[in-house]
Formats: C-alpha cells, structure tokens, sequence
C-alpha cells in the first residue's frame, strides 16, 4: 500500500486537473412490522420535527467495517450514547453493511438487524436520532473494501489488481471497476435477479424491520457511490451526465421500494463520490422527504506540507478552493431540489483547523453535520490511522484521558439552535468571546406561524460553558432551567422574531 500522503496527493492531483482546465424480484417476506413511530419530515429544504421545528443536527459516524460489522461488537453502547450527548452532539450515521444484511440472495439476517435496532433505541433513549446508513467502501473486501455480499460481486472474471489499498483502487483496480460496471447495469445476479432490484429489496426490508424504532432520522441509501471504469468522465466541475443519470435511476429504485413499505421515514441520498472534491451533481430522484447526503474531504490536509513551509489545512488556498465549490454546489442542488441537505461526513483529520472550518460551514449555512469518525477501530478503508480520524480512540475502554481527543471535541463541540419554532434567520458563534447569537421569525415552513408558547431548544455544550451562562432573548422568554445542556425559550405573545443571544457567566 502506498504511503498515506503519497495516496492523498495522488487523489488531489487527479481530481485537481480538470479544475484547473477548467422487472424487480418480489424481495423475501419482511418481519413483521409495528407501529410506525414518529419520524421527521422534509420541506422547503429543511428537516422538521413532528412538532414542525426546523431541526439542525450535530452528530458523528459509527461504522464497524470488519466482521460482524455490528457497533456494539466494538464496544460502543451506552455510555457512549451518554458521552456525546453530554458534549451536544444529537444524531449518529450509524452503519450497516450489506453484506450482513443479506448473506444470501433474498435472504435477510433478522439477528444482525436486531443488533443495529438495539444500537438505535440506546442513541434514542439519550436524544440522539440515528441515520441507518448502508455503507460501503471499495465495494467488497475482495477489493480492499467493504460492503457488498460475495454472491454480488460480478467482476466477470478480471483480477483485483493492483493492489494499492483505499482510495487508490478505485483508480486503478480492474476488478473492482468492473463490479461497479455490473452493479450500475443492475446486471442479473443469483436467479437471474438484477443486483439492483435485490439491494433495493433490501434496504425495503430493513425499512419494514425498523419502522417501530424510535429516533431513526432516515436512511442514507448508498455510500459514495463510485461511477466505475468510465470515472475518468467524471472528474468535470460540471457534472457527470451520463453516470449521473445512471446513479438517479439507481436512487429512484431504491427510493420507491421503501416507500412501498414505509410512507414516512425520510430517505436521503447521494451525489458521486466526486461531489466531495467540487464536482457538481445531476441526482435529482422524486417523492417525499426526500434529503441530500454530501461529503466534503480537504484533500491536502494531513499531507506534510508544513514540514516543507507550504501552508496546510484552513491555511491552504487549494483545500480552500475544493471547500467553497462543495458547499456552492450543495446550496445550489438544495435550492433546485427543495430536499434537506445533510454534511454526512467531513474530518478524518487531527487539522483542527480544518474541522473548525467545516463547522463554521455548515453553521452559515444552517446544515447539519455527521463527523467522520467515532472511533478509527481498525479501520480497513480511511485515508489515514485510525488514531487520526478518531475522536475516541477505543469504545470499549473507559471514556476519560488520552482515550479522548480533547483537540478534536474542542474543534467540533459548539452552542447551536438543535430545533427553532420559527424559520432560521441564521447564526453566529465566536469562539474567541465564546459568544452564540441565534434568530428566527415566528413563521412556519410549509405556511402558517407557530402559537405563543412554541419552544425552541438551543443546544449550550458544557465544554463550551463549563462556569455556566447568561441568556439575552427577545420575542421569546427562558423556560429551562439555569445551567441546562439545553436552553429551552418559549415565543411571548405577540411575536413576530426572535433573537436569542448566550454568553459565558
């Protein structure tokens, strides 16, 4: 495998280049259903709560990539429910992996979904919503990867070479480019069933299984999809029209096979995994909440190039660069599409000033984030050691000492409004003065105005606050009480905006 900097520049001067030249099979019977439990919803591109405040949710990944591909085989549970959410954080994108979803064709492992449930009711029972994300990298570890079941690996016979370990095989593995080739094609795997129809059925089935677990946030359909063996075509700021429409049609499927069972969770889905570098999406799948699932990697950072005097991280005009188009083109497809945006992963980093950046992003521009990663837990498929993407090193080890990097919290863990009565008018953190100042006016996304009385809750981290805080509101009057992780204020007759600002005592 090649060296870690040595893969980063590889990748950052691949896609660096052209910037600068400028019938489906009837799927297994699913278990047996509850009662749906109360989801969020998708409008006017915001995700809402039942009770129709906009949400803004800061969270993390937790993904066990290695057999049993289960989080609590890792040791994450409970307390580490309670550790993030002592530090603010409210969702986790948690993993599941294909592969131990559907063993066999058609046939689903209910005991591995039960494990994923269990997982998902913790988080829950602590406030943190869960994104049940299909994951996969590389495809298959046949590849270096993981993901997909043996049975649907249709590489037609080419050799999983070379070998140069993730990201690098995705440039240049022939057997891996051509699994993706066949997937795209929904070629007929195992009875004659196109690979796409039986993951489509899938993800149906794990809807159907999950619809009576409380704080599921959706489902994230599909991992950094890979275009395969025409990428090349792809490395285009404008977008990719022919993979693009493949990846639509892909989404579509997937989209409409959980609706067939589940009218309410919302689905998000993903552009190419080239969109995290500034290349713009032409996704655009129908229906209801509906979000969109983006990532957005600093490709220079953590290269060395400090060592050699070149600026690095926030300092980097070209990490710079990458960021400002990520983030025009995620505001553009939101706005085009009216579907939620959702930074699903970012980080993998010890820059802190990279994650401070990113942060400072999605803060601006009102969207939720999901750092990449919990925890490195030997990690096969990340772009640098397990210790530098963690933010804790092991969960299955006491959370205290040098098992937590306290840079990283620093970086990430900052006061936001988690859930606003009213259409955000925007926020503001300073980290020099510790000052938080937050808005909205009264009005209701979708029409109509929220009642006096409506509660909107404004996460203040205790890392942040440690002595304590003092509130300044106006339209709205504090109702939890003093020193609360949470500051509840409640809109005052009459109303018509509120302001809310929070400073250290």
């Amino acid at each position: 495998m090649l060296p870690r900097p040595l893969r980063r520049a590889v990748m950052a001067l691949v896609l660096l280049t052209p910037l600068l030249l400028v019938a489906p099979a009837a799927p297994a019977a699913p278990a047996q259903a509850s009662e749906p439990a109360p989801r969020p919803q998708i409008a006017e591109g915001r995700v809402l709560d039942d009770l129709g405040r906009v949400l803004v949710l800061h969270g993390v990944n937790m993904v066990a990539k290695l057999d049993p591909y289960a989080p609590d085989e890792l040791g994450f549970g409970r307390d580490d429910a309670r550790f993030l959410a002592r530090q603010g954080f409210t969702t986790v994108r948690l993993g599941l992996i294909w592969k131990a979803v559907e063993p066999q064709p058609g046939q689903y492992d209910d005991a591995y979904l039960a494990r994923i449930r269990r997982t998902t009711r913790v988080l829950a029972d602590h406030g943190i919503r869960t994104l049940l994300d299909f994951h996969q990298d590389l495809y298959h570890e046949r590849f270096q990867g993981e993901g997909a079941p043996d049975w649907a690996v249709l590489d037609d016979g080419l050799p999983s070479q070379p070998q140069l370990g993730f990201p690098n095989n995705y440039f240049v593995n022939l057997g891996l480019n051509r699994a993706f080739d066949n997937f795209w094609a929904n070629a007929a795997g195992p009875g004659g069933v196109g690979l796409q129809d039986r993951y489509a059925a899938a993800w149906a089935h794990v809807a159907t299984f999950f619809r009576g677990t409380p704080g599921v946030l959706g489902i994230d359909v599909f991992n950094e999809p890979w275009p395969g063996t025409g990428w090349q075509l792809c490395i285009n700021p404008l977008g990719c029209p022919t993979f693009d429409g493949r990846l639509e049609a892909f989404t579509q499927r997937v989209v409409d096979a959980v609706r067939a069972v589940d009218p309410a969770t919302p689905v998000f889905y993903e552009p190419n995994v080239l969109f995290n570098n500034g290349v713009a999406t032409l996704v655009t799948p129908t229906g209801t909440d509906l979000g969109f699932s983006f990532h957005d990697y600093c490709l220079t950072a953590d290269l060395g190039l400090d060592a050699v005097g070149l600026p690095t991280g926030e300092d980097d005009p070209l990490c710079g660069t990458f960021d400002d188009l990520v983030w025009r083109n995620a505001a553009s497809h939101i706005a085009g599409t009216g579907h939620a945006g959702l930074l699903t992963e970012f980080g993998a980093t010890s820059d802190t000033a990279v994650l401070r950046d990113m942060v400072a992003r999605a803060q601006a521009a009102d969207v939720g984030w999901q750092y990449w990663a919990y925890c490195g837990c030997d990690d096969p498929t990340t772009t640098g050691p397990g210790a530098e993407q963690a933010l804790v090193t092991d969960p299955a080890a006491p959370l205290r000492g040098d098992n937590i990097d306290r840079a990283k919290l620093r970086a990430l863990v900052i006061p936001y409004a988690q859930a606003v009565a009213g259409t955000p008018s925007g926020s503001t953190y300073d980290r020099g003065t510790r000052t938080f100042t937050t808005g909205w006016d009264v009005a209701r996304i979708g029409g109509g105005t929220f009642d006096a009385g409506a509660r909107s809750r404004i996460v203040v981290p205790r890392p942040v606050y440690r002595d304590g805080y003092r509130v300044e509101a106006t339209g709205a009057r504090v109702v939890s009480r003093p020193g609360a992780r949470v500051l509840v204020v409640a809109q005052r007759p009459g109303a018509r905006e509120v302001r809310v600002t929070v400073t250290p005592r």
